[in-house]
């Protein structure tokens, strides 16, 4: 006879947490890249060029003068005065030190956001397809995605359907910009009738700017910045994709009282703050001339015309995204179920992407093609393309 030990088993707050999807893919192309065949690697989301000299010999410099020790866990002194500086120039958000929080990367402070925020059966509004993280970090506060329907938004009014989505559990909106997977970028006008519709209805905004430096066409726009926005938004930044610091996980959030007191807590109980020496190197990834970066995205420009000029050209109908470094085409010439589209590529073409069914029913029908690759590696996977197509 076998007796069951019901302590043995995972909080309850786990259950409707899940793993990526993406990483699922990412295993499967390692595996056929060790059978020794060449993969498109059209799957992933990091930059294409190595973090800059000057930011690797700033964390080298720290570790060799000993900079290895605590550092407060909200981030050290002069790399929050450096952040508050960035954030007056280049978003119009207005802050003291205190109000701004180094994290182990954007994920980080938007886990902190939402279980600072969140209560178990509250609800948050997600504009969809999105990220699929955001979909788990608002599950591991026990409460509930309602997806919103980015496209139908701005067909039918943005305010019109977050109305229709809202109810008396709803408490945040989950705010991107560019959006991954789609490369959509909201207009000022449509970040107004977010911002209105928070403020009628007293809801906090989370907002995400991970890709802030990747907007093609005008300049970052923060919804924080609006009248009336700062007292109730927590907006989340990374050095992932400026400065391709993917592995270092560095990245900050700005908000207000009562939420920082809040964002310090989660810090300082799931990671004390971030690494020192890497601090050192967010401090000097501050100093890049905008040039430098500007000259990135230009160059993924080249890549976005290059590659949603071939998905066309093959007739996987694709607009040319905003912001960001995914194409995310419709692919139902393929199969309408983009699982099934994802996995006939990969094996008959070799072409690695992501089903759009991963980032939200909203993304069925469409696959993610991340283009922060070399253009070798964009022009090889046009010529697998026109021959799975031919």
């Amino acid at each position: 006879m076998t007796t069951q030990l019901s302590g043995i088993r995972l909080a309850k707050r786990l259950d409707e947490v899940g793993f990526s999807d993406i990483v699922l893919v990412r295993n499967k192309v390692m595996g056929m890249r060790a059978e020794g065949l060449q993969v498109h690697p059209m799957h992933g989301g990091e930059p294409f060029f190595e973090t800059p000299e000057l930011i690797k010999y700033a964390a080298i410099k720290a570790i060799v003068e000993n900079q290895t020790h605590y550092a407060p866990s909200s981030g050290m002194l002069p790399l929050r005065k450096a952040l508050v500086e960035k954030l007056a120039t280049k978003n119009n958000i207005h802050v003291t030190t205190d109000q701004v929080i180094a994290t182990m990367g954007g994920t980080h402070g938007l886990y902190a956001a939402f279980q600072t925020v969140l209560d178990p059966g509250d609800e948050a509004l997600i504009f969809s397809p999105y990220w699929t993280p955001i979909g788990d970090l608002v599950a591991g506060a026990q409460a509930r995605r309602v997806l919103v329907d980015t496209l139908g938004a701005r067909q039918n009014g943005v305010r019109k359907t977050l109305k229709q989505c809202l109810t008396p559990r709803t408490r945040a909106i989950y705010f991107n910009t560019p959006q991954n997977p789609s490369g959509l970028v909201f207009t000022k006008a449509e970040a107004e009738e977010v911002a209105a519709f928070a403020i009628e209805h007293d809801l906090i905004v989370i907002a995400d700017e991970a890709y802030e430096d990747l907007i093609y066409d005008g300049s970052p726009f923060s919804i924080a910045s609006l009248p009336g926005m700062a007292e109730r938004t927590i907006t989340s930044y990374t050095f992932s994709k400026t400065y391709a610091m993917t592995g270092w996980r560095a990245g900050y959030t700005v908000a207000p009282e009562p939420f920082m007191t809040g964002m310090r807590k989660i810090i300082l109980y799931s990671t004390n703050g971030v690494t020192t020496p890497v601090q050192y190197a967010m401090l000097e990834a501050l100093r890049t001339p905008a040039a430098e970066i500007a000259a990135h995205r230009e160059q993924y420009r080249a890549r976005r015309d290059l590659l949603v000029s071939a998905l066309n050209e093959v007739g996987l109908t694709c607009e040319p995204p905003a912001g960001a470094f995914y194409a995310f085409p419709n692919v139902e010439k393929i199969d309408k179920n983009s699982r099934v589209a994802a996995q006939i590529l990969l094996e008959k073409a070799h072409i690695a992407t992501i089903p759009g069914s991963v980032f939200g029913i909203h993304g069925e029908g469409h696959l993610r093609f991340g283009y922060a690759v070399t253009l070798k590696e964009i022009e090889n996977c046009i010529g697998a393309l026109r021959t799975f197509f031919a």
